[in-house]
């Protein structure tokens, strides 16, 4: 017998019985990075987590016999819809045996869910928070995931999403790049000279985290002003820029973290993390009381860095700040003694970016695409 429970997230166990629902499906793939599970049960948590200040969502389990089989969140982003003019309910956290029944189950408590809030259409993967991965992976599943930065999941997963009538909305697309072949055009490098020798624009490096923690909200600030023109955009609370920031910083290698400057004005920024998810697997996605400490060392000995957030102000991207941008990605990937590199989910709308981090060497090798159903 199948049923759909809706999770109390009031009460600890059920938050954790909800974190913990997909180690089952995974626990013999090594391309696979447990979830930090204090962040996934922070989602959960409505006092908490600053998504909840101005939207809702739910959680579901799926129970087959007594044992859970699948779970789901879905949610109304009231401001991504009023910035948008939609009526969108977006899901995440989609876990599911390999069973139509099951995923349909799921699903359709969504859509009522979803109608009863005047809601006319259904998208995800799509988190509570910026920095939650885009979309579920259609291809690259013999490459490990990068970390929390991005969903990882079985090849049925999308096939279920295709058996259900959902269709494409948009896909993220993820480059590699080794090192020794990641490399500039001349002319790009001339560029960034001049607009530093004109003055024009500056890169600012930090000299540890403490004053990386000082710029941390005029960064934020960039953050939420650059990627107005994005599909996943929406205008971010004051407490949601913190949260982002935040959340960087607690796996930020300060030297990777750069920001670009026009006089004192912060206009853009780079954002690198070296990868941990090798400690992530050894402890299970729990950081207490080794995982914080095997964290920092995986942080000085890893051979991989994920570049995951570049972005430049509309103003000045023709201003020779996405060439900057470059030559600092450059200089990220090649000066730390990193032999791999991720540019992590580039969106496919992003058609100029991800056709420069080609000719600068990227391999389009993982894709994320993002699901869409009218309900």
């Amino acid at each position: 017998m199948l049923t759909i429970e809706l999770l109390d997230t009031a009460q600890k166990a059920q938050r954790r019985r909800f974190s913990h629902l997909p180690f089952q499906f995974y626990v013999n793939t090594p391309q696979w990075s447990p979830p930090i599970l204090i962040d996934v049960e922070a989602a959960l948590d409505r006092n908490k987590h600053p998504f909840y200040e101005h939207s809702e969502a739910d959680f579901f389990i799926a129970v087959r016999d007594g044992r859970d089989v699948g779970r789901l969140a879905v949610a109304n982003n009231r401001r991504y819809n009023e910035y948008h003019q939609l009526k969108r309910a977006q899901f995440y956290f989609f876990e599911c045996e390999n069973n139509l029944e099951t995923a349909n189950a799921l699903f359709e408590r969504a859509y009522d869910w979803a109608r009863q809030r005047g809601l006319d259409e259904m998208i995800g993967p799509k988190g509570f928070a910026a920095l939650d991965g885009y979309g579920m992976l259609i291809e690259g599943f013999e490459h490990r995931q990068m970390m929390t930065m991005m969903n990882y999941n079985h090849p049925y997963l999308p096939k279920l999403m295709e058996a259900m009538g959902f269709e494409k909305e948009v896909d993220f697309v993820s480059c590699y790049a080794n090192a020794r072949n990641f490399a500039l055009p001349e002319r790009v490098r001339s560029i960034a000279q001049r607009v530093q020798q004109r003055g024009t624009l500056s890169v600012k490096y930090f000299k540890n985290k403490k004053e990386l923690v000082q710029w941390a909200p005029r960064i934020g600030k960039t953050y939420n002003e650059t990627f107005v023109n994005n599909w996943e955009y929406y205008p971010l609370t004051e407490r949601e820029v913190k949260f982002v920031v935040d959340s960087i910083l607690t796996v930020a290698d300060h030297r990777l973290i750069k920001i670009i400057l026009s006089g004192d004005r912060v206009v853009g920024f780079l954002f690198a993390f070296p990868d941990i998810t090798a400690a992530l697997q050894r402890h299970g996605g729990r950081l207490l009381p080794f995982g914080i400490f095997d964290m920092l060392l995986e942080l000085r000995r890893t051979k991989w860095v994920s570049v995951n957030g570049a972005g430049i102000l509309p103003e000045f991207q023709g201003r020779g700040g996405n060439a900057l941008l470059y030559v600092e990605m450059e200089k990220t990937v090649r000066d730390f003694g990193f032999e791999h590199a991720e540019m992590t989910q580039v969106a496919e709308t992003a058609v100029q970016m991800r056709s420069d981090l080609i000719n600068l060497g990227g391999v389009p090798y993982k894709n994320h695409r993002v699901f869409r159903k009218k309900i």
